[in-house]
């Protein structure tokens, strides 16, 4: 049965781990499901890890819009979150009408945006309006170069502050959770502990009320680099390569396909077909 809103809640307060991942189409969202994870989030790091652009900026609308139909194919007990991509939600008017795609087309439960204070605005319409909304601060990819690259954000005294300040502002907006993203695991704990909305940590250490990874990260799919807070439960790149390669060297030795992966025809058939040829 798929979980709500109020049932994170519930599991915030009872000290139950919320287990997030992302999906980004139907076969992996179903994988997904069938293991039992919370909840899925289609995150615009398909930018990345399934159409190859370098960082999460060239992702449009439509993109998200064409993934999150199929992960929500694949996951029909399972509540979907989906990621705003950059530039969609630069005005009131802009996020309501592309958040409302998300629910309304795309079929997800909520929306993410990525941003503090300055988002509080964007998340009090989105509200308003009937779509629920989770938050985002810390290290926020599309952004990163205004933040000086893929790097652990809150070090200091005063960015520190400013992420305590931030989690409120955005709960205060309206948001129902917050991801917290490659931050000390000390201002993560005071956030989780201040908010009374669940936090979900990546890269943000175990204090966190849930945590997420990336689909290709946790499986090894993905090679182009692997982040600290990464951890691989599997290595199926490896075994990818391997089994492709098989395939190959059977066809370029004739033994695939077997007489058992070809279909035939009768005697009679034959016969009939080919006569005394």
């Amino acid at each position: 049965m798929k979980k709500s809103i109020p049932d994170f809640e519930k599991m915030k307060r009872a000290g139950e781990k919320i287990s997030m991942l992302t999906a980004y189409d139907y076969p992996s969202a179903q994988l997904v499901e069938k293991a039992g994870v919370d909840m899925i989030l289609v995150g615009d790091s398909l930018g990345m890890v399934v159409l190859g652009y370098d960082s999460t900026v060239p992702v449009t609308m439509e993109e998200m819009l064409h993934h999150t139909k199929a992960v929500c194919r694949g996951a029909t007990q399972t509540f979907v979150v989906a990621d705003m991509p950059f530039m969609s939600y630069a005005t009131l008017d802009l996020a309501i009408q592309n958040a409302g795609r998300l629910i309304k087309e795309g079929g997800a439960d909520a929306v993410k945006l990525e941003g503090g204070y300055h988002l509080v605005p964007i998340v009090q319409a989105l509200t308003r309006a009937g779509i629920p909304v989770v938050g985002h601060i810390g290290l926020t990819p599309q952004t990163a170069s205004q933040l000086g690259g893929f790097k652990v954000q809150g070090r200091d005294l005063d960015s520190a502050k400013q992420l305590v300040e931030d989690g409120q502002s955005i709960e205060q907006a309206g948001a129902f959770l917050l991801v917290l993203e490659a931050i000390p695991r000390q201002v993560a704990k005071q956030i989780s502990l201040e908010r009374k909305i669940p936090t979900i940590g990546i890269g943000a250490g175990p204090d966190c009320d849930g945590q997420v990874l990336v689909f290709h990260d946790l499986l090894g799919l993905f090679e182009r680099f692997k982040p600290k807070f990464v951890k691989q439960y599997a290595q199926l790149g490896h075994d990818a390569v391997q089994a492709i390669q098989g395939f190959h060297e059977e066809v370029k030795s004739s033994i695939f396909p077997a007489e058992e992966h070809t279909f035939g025809l009768s005697n009679e058939v034959i016969e009939k077909l080919y006569g005394d040829k």
